[in-house]
């Protein structure tokens, strides 16, 4: 357990979820929250208070700004308001903060005051576009904004060529085509993926096919909000060749042909049938 434990008189902090695009997706306790909290912490004050017009809320408490740029130096003043009992709301421009948006400093800092954290649930663009690609979602990771300079881009997608799980990642319009370049290049130009462009707005769309052919797409220009789910790497299957000096050796210490392939098969995804074969031209021996 890490953290030290609430007082009575520590407050609470919230992570409200905000509309990623259409303002009907606000949750109700959104507009509950953000009327009643003794600070709110918004990563943009001025898209605050087109959402507070758009809710029809007058916050009761103080309106400051919490971004990337003074993320650090105001984190200490939220805590002291956390710590004398106030009920502090975080907001970013869209979805849910802390997810590549200000928030996680104030939350570490949070949990090792042994302040209480809890989250307002809402849109996400992380999970809507992962839900309409058409990609595996049993397992993902979500890997944010890639670097900027190319080089650290490649680097960063060379370390992702084996992730087998579904990969979701945000890119900037003007960036997208040398990042879909990249990936081909990282992953190969038949990798599947999804772009999911202004989620929730007017323009939504999500445009499926492979590396190549998004690449190709992307070439004329991309407007919006964009959000890239690109599929994971195929499991890779061993060479059989590669398996069967190894059963040969288990066979020669005891085991039958027909369990050491039906192990290996298992773990190898190899066929059974092929395995057993071929081991049974080199062993001479039908296990």
């Amino acid at each position: 357990m890490t953290g030290m434990p609430p007082t009575e008189s520590t407050g609470v902090l919230v992570l409200a979820a905000t509309p990623i695009g259409d303002l009907r997706d606000a949750a109700p306790r959104l507009a509950d929250e953000l009327a009643s909290a003794d600070v709110v912490a918004a990563e943009d004050t001025r898209r605050l208070q087109r959402l507070l017009a758009g809710l029809r809320v007058t916050p009761a408490g103080t309106v400051l700004s919490y971004h990337e740029h003074n993320e650090a130096s105001r984190t200490p003043e939220l805590v002291e308001r956390l710590t004398a009992g106030d009920r502090v709301v975080v907001v970013t421009d869209a979805g849910m903060p802390s997810v590549s948006d200000p928030g996680y400093r104030l939350v570490t800092a949070a949990v090792q005051r042994g302040i209480p954290v809890t989250c307002v649930p809402g849109p996400s663009a992380v999970l809507m576009a992962l839900a309409v690609s058409g990609l595996p979602v049993d397992r993902f990771c979500f890997e944010g904004f890639l670097p900027r300079r190319a080089g650290a881009r490649a680097g960063t997608l060379a370390g992702l060529a084996d992730e087998r799980r579904t990969m979701v990642f945000f890119e900037a319009p003007h960036r997208l085509a040398d990042t879909l370049t990249a990936m081909g290049d990282a992953f190969g130009a038949d990798r599947p993926a999804a772009v999911c462009r202004e989620l929730t707005k007017t323009y939504e769309e999500v445009r499926r096919g492979r590396l190549a052919e998004l690449v190709a797409w992307a070439a004329a220009g991309v407007r919006g909000e964009i959000t890239l789910v690109v599929a994971g790497a195929a499991p890779a299957v061993p060479d059989l060749e590669s398996q069967l000096g190894g059963i040969r050796q288990r066979v020669a210490a005891g085991e039958r042909l027909k369990d050491v392939c039906a192990d290996v098969a298992a773990r190898t995804g190899l066929s059974k049938k092929a395995l057993y074969d071929a081991a049974l031209v080199r062993t001479g021996d039908g296990g």
